[in-house]
């Protein structure tokens, strides 16, 4: 019987970074830190059962905020860490991305699934960029059928190590968890299309209220690795994906939903010298 989840869950085909933990969820994954008090990366697939529920209404937003009891207590979050610090409850799995029903968005309400986020970003450009990628998810083609078949999404929290560390907790817990404030946020976006490409885009947003477009957060998808401390998309072949993952690339239109890279020059080998004579006998 085959237990090894990366063969199990559809989000992790593609691979995913270390992690302390693994929370399997039934629509996404987790890949918890318990030095963090949260999630070191999230990969889901955007309503991944649409194809099957085409008719099926939208659920509301549950809301039902709630600890994730497989994580043991003294490495979790609890509500009332959040109470009062001025950070939302960020989403690393959106919420709007899972909502075929009651189930599928309840999940994504646990606190695993959740990071200190600035409500500026959160209510803003970060939003902005949940809504960009269920739109490139949604692109059809002239005839009704879709251009992109599936979309993955790997969210990662980012902590600038040569920064203070900013925490917040709950004063009252006996346990006296803290959880620290990203620095920033990354999120990394596989898309398959129907010619049968992998096109990857790689976002990084400061964690307080940013402005621009879209396309001036893309950056090289190694420098976030670098970043993160994990690789992405790793059981892609790295020569299959190396000249999208050094290039930011272009933001991604309905009229230009593909990936478009400059190929690397190839590595220039070094001239071999032709061999000498051959060594005559030795010197008596």
């Amino acid at each position: 019987m085959n237990t090894d989840p990366f063969q199990m869950q559809r989000e992790l085909r593609y691979g995913a970074p270390v992690c302390d933990q693994l929370l399997i969820g039934r629509y996404f994954t987790i890949g918890y830190s318990w030095y963090f008090r949260q999630a070191k990366w999230v990969i889901e697939i955007v309503n991944r059962q649409a194809q099957l529920v085409e008719n099926m209404e939208e659920s509301d937003r549950l809301d039902n905020f709630r600890a994730d009891s497989r994580i043991p207590r003294r490495f979790r979050a609890s509500l009332e860490a959040y109470r009062g610090n001025g950070y939302d409850r960020g989403h690393l799995a959106s919420s709007a991305n899972h909502d075929l029903g009651a189930l599928v968005n309840s999940e994504t309400f646990l606190m695993s699934n959740m990071s200190p986020q600035a409500p500026d970003l959160n209510r803003g450009k970060w939003r902005e960029l949940e809504a960009a990628v269920r739109e490139l998810d949604g692109y059809k083609d002239d005839q009704g059928r879709k251009i992109i078949l599936e979309t993955f999404v790997l969210t990662c929290p980012v902590f600038f190590f040569e920064e203070p560390v900013k925490t917040i907790g709950d004063p009252r817990n006996p346990v006296g968890i803290d959880v620290p404030v990203p620095h920033a946020f990354v999120k990394s976006v596989l898309a398959e299309d129907r010619r049968g490409g992998i096109n990857v885009w790689t976002f990084l947003m400061k964690n307080e209220a940013v402005e621009g477009p879209l396309s001036s957060f893309l950056v090289k998808t190694y420098d976030a690795e670098q970043l993160v401390g994990g690789r992405f998309w790793d059981r892609v072949n790295g020569a299959d994906l190396h000249d999208q993952k050094e290039q930011p690339g272009s933001m991604w239109t309905r009229e230009a939903p593909f990936r478009t890279v400059v190929a690397s020059r190839p590595r220039r080998r070094p001239p071999v010298s032709p061999p000498g004579p051959p060594a005559g006998p030795p010197t008596p």
